[in-house]
């Protein structure tokens, strides 16, 4: 399979834009598959640069409500007639971050979706699609959490309480004794991702996908070298998985986790592809 990186906060290529967000395109013997959409119509654009017509995509998955996965949602349904977008039923809830200011800001879905609510799939804790395609958000683990969840907030009436990422899942694709996993944010932990995604397959995947979340956008700091030396331990021991991450990784995590894994880590930059 092939796994092209669409929009992420960098680009490798003058004609792909960059952007604070993450779209990746997932081309299999059965599927053209869009995970995640970033954060705006950007994503048609760096589409046609790269030679990947969105119109042909039959499944699209969206890996959580943030508006800089999700906002690219109603653009591509707007060229894109036929795909079934699977996202979690939590995903239509208001999330917020909180702004410097301490005032909550908007981060959810755009309204822009609505009118293709008819095209939209809601999950739960796991689906099938079918034998190659699996999603599932159903993590039984907290292990090494990062501090920049703690600025994300789920309103619930009057109240902004911590977001415990309900409407988080991530996917599955298994093909021709390959499995990989595409995680998008991992909000709730890379490492527990992984370790679900193993009991689901009975062993670990040849590839995972996903940014790891060690770093906050909106102050920059990158989350304690021992966190993310810890997170990096955990990933080096399944010997054979190779990991591609970027966007909330951040750079300085990035960094680090590469003097542990070497040639097993890879930026996934925007204009980039990979085959597993």
């Amino acid at each position: 399979m092939k796994i092209t990186t669409l929009l992420e906060n960098t680009s490798c290529r003058a004609d792909v834009v960059h952007a604070h967000g993450l779209s990746q395109y997932v081309e299999t013997k059965t599927h053209k598959i869009l995970f995640d959409m970033g954060p705006g119509p950007a994503v048609l654009d760096n589409a046609r640069a790269l030679g990947v017509d969105l119109a042909l995509v039959d499944t699209a998955v969206l890996s959580h409500a943030h508006d800089d996965h999700s906002g690219g949602l109603a653009p591509f349904l707007s060229v894109n007639k036929t795909a079934r977008v699977y996202l979690s039923r939590a995903a239509v809830g208001d999330y917020y971050a909180m702004g410097k200011n301490g005032v909550p800001e908007f981060i959810g879905m755009p309204e822009e979706v609505r009118p293709f609510e008819d095209r939209l799939t809601l999950t739960g804790d796991a689906l099938t699609i079918d034998d190659t395609l699996r999603l599932f958000s159903d993590i039984k683990t907290a292990d090494y959490r990062s501090h920049a969840n703690d600025k994300l907030k789920e309103k619930q009436g009057e109240d902004y309480p911590m977001d415990e990422f309900r409407h988080e899942q991530n996917l599955l694709i298994c093909e021709d004794g390959k499995a990989v996993l595409l995680a998008g944010c991992s909000h709730r932990g890379i490492v527990n991702i992984l370790r679900r995604a193993e009991e689901l397959l009975g062993r670990s995947p040849d590839a995972v996908f996903a940014g790891f979340h060690l770093y906050s956008p909106g102050t920059g700091e990158t989350e304690p070298r021992e966190l993310v030396e810890s997170v990096g331990r955990e990933l080096l021991a399944r010997k054979l998985t190779v990991y591609y991450t970027g966007h909330c990784t951040g750079q300085d995590a990035f960094t680090i986790l590469k003097e542990l894994l070497g040639d097993r880590l890879h930026y996934m930059t925007g204009g980039t592809t990979a085959e597993i």
